[in-house]
C-alpha cells in the first residue's frame, strides 16, 4: 500500500514525539528513538518535518540517487553525535534505575543498546556484537563508574561506525499488529525501572510527610496537654495521668496484684524467695534495656513491670 505525504506530516504534527509517522512509514527503529526520547529530545522532531518527502518516496520503493552502486554508508557526523547522546542518556537511565543491578553489567548493556538503537535507523544498522563488546570493555576500564556513561558511549559509537552497513532489502515486513507489540515491550523495559524507583521515591516522600503532619498535630495539642497538666499539678482538676496499659499493676485487691506478680516474674503463686529472687534476676538481665537496643521500648515496659512485682512480693515478706 502506497505511503501518502499528507498522511505522514499528519501523523508528525499529532504524534510526532511519539514516532506516529515514523510507525506510518515502516521506521520502527526511528519510532522507538523518538518514543524513548520524546522526539529527539524535541530537536528531532522539528527536524523531520525536511525529510518527511524523502522518507516517503523510501517507503514507496524509491532510492536516493547517492546510494546506488554504494556497500556501505556514508560516515555521518550527526548519526554518530546522535548515537554518543543517546547512548549517555541510556547509561544515565541505566544508573538510575536499575541500582539493585550490578554497574559493569546494566550500564555497558543499557549504553550499547542505546547506540545499537541509533545506529539502526533509516536504511542502516551496525553489527551489534562488536558494538556492545566495545560498551564492556570500556565500562570495565573504568570499572562501571557513573561517569564512565560518556567514554563507553563514545567507544562504542565508534566501533559501531567502523561497522555500518545497509540494512538487507527484500526482507517480508512483519504484520501492525506484531511490530506495536514488539515496540510496547521495548518501552515498558525501558519505563518499567523508572517508574519502580519513582514508586518508592514516591513513598519515601509520603511517610516524610505523614511524620510531619504526626509532628504538627503533637504540636498543636501541647498547650492543651500542659494546661490540664498544670491543672493537675494545681489540684484543680481530678483525676492521675493515665498510666499506659501493662506498666503498672491496676489498683485492686492485695491478693490480686501478688497473683499478677508471680505471673509476671514466671513463678508459681507461693514460690519461696529464692525462687522469686533468682526468678526476678534471669528476667532482669533478659529484659535489661541495655541489652535490647532493638525494641527498647517494650525491654523498658517489661523491665520496669519486673521490679514493681519483685517489690510487691518482697515487700509483701517482709
Amino acid at each position: 500500500m502506497a505511503k501518502r505525504l499528507v498522511v505522514a506530516y499528519g501523523l508528525w504534527a499529532l504524534g510526532g514525539p511519539l514516532g506516529l509517522h515514523h510507525i506510518y512509514l515502516g521506521r520502527d527503529s526511528h519510532a522507538l528513538l523518538w518514543m524513548l526520547t520524546l522526539g529527539g529530545f524535541g530537536g528531532g522532531w522539528l527536524w523531520d518535518f525536511w525529510h518527511l518527502p524523502g522518507w516517503v518516496a523510501a517507503a514507496n520503493g524509491a532510492r536516493a540517487p547517492g546510494e546506488r552502486g554504494r556497500t556501505v554508508p556514508a560516515l555521518s557526523p550527526l548519526r554518530l553525535a546522535g548515537q554518543v547522546t543517546v547512548g549517555t542518556y541510556f547509561g544515565l537511565v541505566a544508573a538510575l534505575g536499575l541500582p539493585w543491578v550490578p554497574a559493569l553489567l546494566a550500564q555497558p548493556l543499557a549504553v550499547g543498546l542505546g547506540v545499537q538503537l541509533v545506529s539502526s535507523v533509516g536504511d542502516q544498522t551496525a553489527e551489534a556484537p562488536s558494538t556492545l563488546a566495545a560498551a564492556f570493555l570500556t565500562s570495565l576500564l573504568f570499572q562501571g563508574r557513573v561517569l564512565a556513561v560518556l567514554p563507553t558511549s563514545l567507544a562504542a559509537s565508534i566501533v559501531a561506525q567502523r561497522h555500518r552497513r545497509y540494512k538487507p532489502r527484500g526482507l517480508p515486513r512483519p504484520r501492525l499488529a506484531a511490530r506495536l507489540y514488539h515496540l510496547g515491550l521495548a518501552c515498558l523495559a525501558f519505563a518499567a525501572p523508572l517508574a519502580c524507583r519513582g514508586l518508592c521515591g514516591a513513598a519515601g516522600v509520603l511517610g516524610t510527610l505523614l511524620a510531619l503532619l504526626r509532628a504538627a498535630a503533637e504540636l498543636l495539642v501541647l498547650p492543651l496537654r500542659a494546661s490540664r497538666l498544670l491543672a493537675e499539678v494545681l489540684g484543680l482538676a481530678g483525676g492521675s495521668p493515665a498510666r499506659e496499659p501493662g506498666a503498672g499493676f491496676e489498683a485492686s485487691s492485695w491478693s490480686e496484684r501478688q497473683q499478677r506478680a508471680y505471673e509476671v516474674l514466671g513463678v508459681p503463686a507461693g514460690s519461696s524467695a529464692e525462687d522469686v529472687h533468682r526468678s526476678y534476676r534471669e528476667l532482669v538481665k533478659l529484659w535489661h534495656p541495655d541489652h535490647n537496643r532493638q525494641r527498647a521500648e517494650e525491654a523498658e515496659r517489661r523491665f520496669i513491670e519486673l521490679q514493681e512485682a519483685y517489690e510487691e512480693l518482697a515487700g509483701a515478706r517482709r
